[in-house]
């Protein structure tokens, strides 16, 4: 019959309070049986009651001795059985809990996760792909960006240059109306084309020097040169018509200074007074541009 670990118990705690009583009740009654023994006149047994009584005590010993063994075969075997319950706990333990882990990772397999890592993985490539357009978003906006900035800078350049250009050009323009050379005037006007190769007005006071200095064919190349950028000269066109009449073509001067005056009527009041147009006037032909001047 096997003992459960409670009776057990209390069979080994009974056990020892049995012999620490004896053992006290031995030490409490040694005194008195040292004084009976010497006041014994005579042996208190033969020898036939001695060896019974060794036989009884070696009898009692042995019992005791195979009792002592059998206790610590019994607890032995006791403590046996509760290490293998506990390693029975503990694997069976571990065994619930890898059939739990198994069971998880079955019921991920099913929703479409093989592992852990897959999971991982997947997260990591959804956070590069938004990281990715996020970056693709920002690099347009900052290209867009730096497009606008350099349009910009372009932009502010060009305009810098032109009024660089333009405070120039006004400088040369003074100069030009303090000088008394016409060739001076000349150089000036070349530098203002160097700087502007499209100004008619350059093109035509460059005009009006080169007859003050009898060159009308020079200054008829100048004009047409200014015609061929402003059709609509009138200062072009009167230019024209002083080098004609230097020319000595007075019909073709006319011609050209009734266009100026049909684009500003003013050019009529600079004929009258103009000296390089006064073979018109002496022959008559400026007052009949005069006359028809209504009727245009």
């Amino acid at each position: 019959m096997r003992l459960t670990p409670i009776p057990l118990l209390l069979f080994v705690t009974l056990l020892f309070s049995q012999a620490s009583l004896a053992e006290q009740q031995s030490t409490a009654e040694e005194p008195e049986v040292r004084n009976r023994v010497s006041q014994l006149d005579k042996p208190l047994y033969n020898p036939f009651i001695e060896r019974y009584l060794l036989d009884e005590v070696k009898a009692l010993r042995t019992e005791l001795q195979s009792q002592r063994a059998e206790f610590l075969t019994e607890l032995n075997r006791k403590q046996l059985t509760l290490a293998n319950h506990s390693v029975t706990y503990a694997t069976d333990t571990v065994t619930y809990f890898f059939y739990l882990v198994a069971g998880v990772s079955s019921l991920l397999v099913l929703v479409g996760w093989t592992s852990i890592r897959d999971i991982k993985e997947k997260a990591l490539s959804l956070t590069d792909q938004e990281v990715t357009k996020l970056v693709s978003r920002y690099e347009k906006r900052l290209k867009s960006v730096e497009e606008q900035m350099n349009d910009k800078e372009r932009l502010i350049s060009e305009n810098k240059s032109e009024l660089e250009r333009t405070n120039e050009v006004h400088s040369l323009w003074l100069r030009a109306s303090q000088e008394v050379s016409e060739e001076q005037k000349i150089a000036i006007y070349d530098q203002i084309l160097q700087l502007r190769p499209d100004d008619v007005e350059a093109l035509t006071y460059k005009a009006d020097a080169a007859l003050e200095l009898s060159e009308p064919k020079w200054a008829i190349n100048l004009c047409r040169q200014a015609l061929q950028i402003d059709p609509e000269n009138g200062h072009a066109f009167y230019q024209l018509a002083c080098a004609a009449s230097a020319l000595g073509e007075l019909d073709e001067a006319c011609q050209h200074l009734q266009k100026a005056i049909d684009i500003s009527p003013d050019y009529l009041g600079y004929a009258d007074s103009d000296p390089q147009l006064r073979p018109l006037a002496e022959s008559g032909r400026l007052a009949g541009l005069t006359l028809n001047q209504p009727d245009q």
